[in-house]
């Protein structure tokens, strides 16, 4: 996915930076990159983050990169910022994109003529593209806007020009931008919980579309909203870390609440209640308040030298760091009957694992509750699922199973209760060698996040979303 941040003080930003751009390490273990505006030229800095941290990585940059402004990102793709030479002025810019049409923009642009200089893997940068859509208009403003119109996805930037810090959010709302203050200095971010340890307070979430320019005397709006959106549902689910709020609603609490309603549909006996680490925790912890039963942890996470195992392109990787970096507790699992709490089951590769490690630790029963619907379309937005085929998500695989083909009857799958969803359910439960599986129905976690459903994306479960 990808994670932004950008700061304008009235002194050096580098620290508020450096931190901000640090605690959207969650989003993404691929690159991380920094640039600098001050009186006299942009600075920059981009690395490789995968085998190393982010705060490792550029803590011997810092002493070249101070100035009033300046934007950061964490991404899992293009190499960012990039900054721009154009008729509107010298530029900075981070994105956090998922661009669909991004071969027919590009084509586009070759047979006008332009070219392309930041290619990798022969592949044009999203960011790049997103630069040049900008430089086509006669202000930043309608360019922006130009550039939102034109992509068929997602697309949240921030822009740093002489004149301030633009932000804008994609013209769906998939995913956010929210604005913090303090004495002296304003901020942008993906992530809120980037702004208490800074001393941030946040003053708004950007709406669907909306563009706003960052300077020294505050925030200006240069463009409104757009009323419909479709913010991600998955963000609350996963993606999102539990001090994060977003549309002022706090992760870690509607994950409380889908633990909630999931134990308000189950009647398991069972004897406690555990969480996948680590996003599987706050469900978990909802579910044992609401039914009263023990919280324990039979796996524990290691995580001094095992990083974070969802966002590596390489699956081989990403299971091994999945595997090595939760310990099983056997004193915790032999003879026990364990309800764990996930927040999704994408493939099951790594949870079949670690399901088999319990059975080998003597656990007597393993159930499990996902707090989402079972995964049945791949994501259109977010570069969520996407490098993977249909069939590698659980649900597409117990439907090429049942039906002989991947792509039948979707619609009666994604009905929870229906004959179908639970003859999908069932397969994958066998799958896993679960004793019990459960998926959250979409009702309760549209009424746990607590937005009405219209300004949800919930494509991955119900292809139900705008294009």
């Amino acid at each position: 996915m990808g994670g932004l941040f950008g700061c304008v003080s009235k002194n050096d930003c580098l620290s508020d930076l450096f931190y901000g751009t640090d605690y959207h390490s969650h989003l993404g273990t691929k690159r991380g990159g920094l640039a600098v505006l001050n009186s006299k030229d942009f600075s920059r800095s981009i690395h490789n983050i995968e085998n190393d941290y982010f705060r490792s990585k550029f803590e011997p940059d810092l002493p070249k990169l101070h100035g009033p402004r300046g934007i950061g990102i964490i991404s899992d793709h293009d190499p960012q910022p990039l900054i721009i030479g154009s008729h509107l002025g010298a530029f900075a810019i981070v994105t956090v994109s998922k661009i669909n049409n991004i071969e027919a923009l590009a084509a586009k642009a070759l047979n006008s003529k332009r070219h392309f200089s930041e290619m990798s893997g022969g592949a044009t940068s999203p960011t790049e593209l997103v630069a040049m859509l900008i430089s086509e208009e006669e202000s930043f403003e309608a360019g922006i806007q130009y550039a939102q119109e034109a992509i068929k996805g997602s697309c949240s930037l921030l822009l740093l020009t002489e004149n301030g810090i633009y932000a804008a959010r994609d013209k769906l709302g998939r995913t956010p931008v929210v604005i913090g203050k303090k004495d002296g200095a304003l901020a942008a971010a993906s992530e809120s919980c980037a702004f208490p340890n800074l001393g941030y307070e946040i003053e708004k979430t950007l709406g669907p579309g909306e563009i706003v320019l960052i300077t020294n005397d505050g925030t200006e709006q240069r463009k409104p909203p757009q009323d419909r959106m479709q913010v991600c549902a998955f963000l609350w689910v996963y993606y999102g870390y539990p001090a994060t709020s977003y549309e002022g609603i706090n992760v870690e609490a509607t994950r409380n609440r889908c633990g909630r309603a999931l134990a308000q549909n189950d009647s398991v006996d069972i004897d406690f209640v555990a969480g996948i680490p680590d996003s599987g925790i706050g469900h978990a912890i909802g579910y044992a308040n609401e039914k009263n039963i023990p919280y324990v942890r039979p796996f524990v996470k290691y995580t001094p030298t095992w990083p974070r195992s969802f966002m590596p392109q390489n699956q081989n990787i990403r299971d091994l760091v999945a595997k090595m970096k939760l310990i099983p507790v056997k004193e915790l699992i032999e003879g026990q009957r364990i309800l764990f709490c996930e927040d999704s089951i994408v493939r099951g590769t790594q949870l079949q694992e670690s399901i088999q490690i319990l059975y080998e630790y003597g656990a007597e029963e393993v159930h499990m509750r996902p707090a989402c619907p079972t995964l049945i379309y791949p994501c259109n937005f977010l570069n969520f699922s996407t490098s993977r085929s249909t069939l590698d998500l659980a649900g597409r695989k117990a439907i090429a199973e049942l039906e002989g083909t991947e792509d039948k009857h979707l619609t009666e799958y994604a009905v929870a209760g229906s004959e179908r969803n639970q003859a999908m359910v069932d397969n994958i439960r066998h799958r896993l060698k679960l004793t019990s599986l459960q998926y959250q129905k979409l009702e309760d976690l549209v009424a746990a996040i607590g937005l009405p459903k219209e300004k949800l994306c919930t494509h991955c479960w119900d292809a139900g979303s705008y294009f």
